[in-house]
């Protein structure tokens, strides 16, 4: 029996592939056919990547050209599985974002101890100066600071009436809103939640608070990588993200993870750069020498290597501890030497930020279904 391509096209009209509601031609599955006296070579591209899918396939490609055209012909059937690639962001959902907030950025380290939180008190300050509205959420749920390095412990938040619902009004100082759950617990006591009391509680405080108009929104992270942090990525569209670490190898290694959180595929939050706090210490007899005691270049070496920007290095100090102590962050200092290198960083993380704004889209709300190595929250 004589027989072409077209007789050949004709009977794959009566397949349709599984999971697939068009047949085999309709769908362009059908990439090739060659046809050699009586041998006959099928090449099909499906969707569903099962091994089940692909027999079922080739069986029944077979089948019809032996019952429609002829039982004798010697048919090969070549099943390939092409995905369909998903549109960028489909674990994401559209970001859902505060009323009035225009960036919002996340401070993270990947172990404590580094300054994370002293670093954030700075950059807010240094922002406020340079005349932005600046807000700090103090998201260390289990080590609330905040409140002492604002010097506010002793105030609590006021309920007010905004259309008609009542919020949670922030507390202000230096012209930076605050809100930390230290306004909330026991100072003597420490906080043992379960990851999702934690969450509820930091959900309470971004979107039941009356934070009005924010060109920057600060958000205190805690330590490591864990529920609060995939928490805020699934409450909010953070805009970008500062790791802040020590010189030494071990900070490193876990500023490292924390830098791989944020730019995970089903994550995919900026990172703006890296501050690399202790970098050096200057005796006040010596002005000149700078003694590495944790290490030289770490931060910059790692910045370099992942790709990100070094945002800038904050000598070993006994001032900046002190200030934070008593809840004046040192940036307050005018004309300092310390002001100095905390208006450079704020600089740097603008210029960052800018860049940031320029060529990448809004970032969304994570929806997590499954993270490698843990669960949803």
């Amino acid at each position: 029996m004589n027989f072409n391509k077209q007789d050949i096209n004709s009977v794959l009209k009566n397949i349709t592939a599984p999971g697939e509601g068009k047949n085999l031609v309709e769908s362009n599955s059908v990439k090739n056919i060659v046809i050699f006296g009586k041998e006959v070579i099928v090449d099909v591209v499906i969707n569903n990547p099962t091994l089940q899918a692909k027999k079922k396939t080739e069986v029944e490609v077979m089948k019809a050209i032996h019952d429609y055209i002829d039982q004798e012909i010697d048919v090969k059937v070549n099943v390939k599985a092409e995905v369909p690639q998903k549109p960028a962001n489909t674990n994401t959902i559209k970001g859902k974002d505060i009323p009035g907030i225009k960036n919002i950025i996340a401070v993270a380290s990947g172990k404590g101890g580094v300054g994370k939180s002293t670093i954030t008190a700075n950059l807010a300050v240094s922002l406020a100066k340079m005349g932005f509205s600046v807000g700090v959420l103090d998201a260390d749920v289990y080590g609330p600071s905040m409140p002492i390095m604002f010097d506010v412990v002793k105030e609590k938040p006021l309920s007010v009436n905004v259309n008609g619902r009542s919020k949670m009004k922030p507390i202000e100082n230096y012209g930076v809103k605050l809100l930390s759950l230290g306004f909330f617990t026991d100072p003597n006591q420490a906080v043992i939640w379960r990851g999702a009391m934690a969450s509820k509680a930091l959900n309470q405080m971004i979107f039941d608070a009356d934070w009005g108009e924010l060109d920057f929104l600060l958000v205190d992270l805690p330590p490591g990588t864990g529920d609060i942090h995939l928490s805020m990525v699934q409450a909010v569209p953070i805009t970008g993200a500062i790791i802040v670490s020590t010189p030494q190898a071990i900070a490193l290694a876990d500023a490292k993870k924390g830098v791989a959180m944020f730019q995970q595929e089903n994550i995919n939050v900026p990172v703006l750069g890296i501050i690399e706090n202790m970098s050096y210490f200057t005796p006040e007899e010596l002005p000149n020498n700078k003694y590495y005691i944790f290490g030289k270049d770490g931060a910059k070496n790692l910045a370099s290597d992942l790709g990100t920007a070094l945002l800038g290095e904050i000598p070993l100090v006994q001032s900046i501890r002190e200030a934070g102590d008593v809840g004046h962050p040192v940036t307050l200092q005018e004309n300092s030497p310390l002001e100095e290198v905390f208006t450079e960083i704020t600089k740097n993380t603008l210029t960052q930020l800018v860049k940031r704004n320029e060529n990448l889209p809004p970032t969304e709300i994570v929806r997590i279904t499954t993270m490698s190595g843990c669960s949803a929250v």
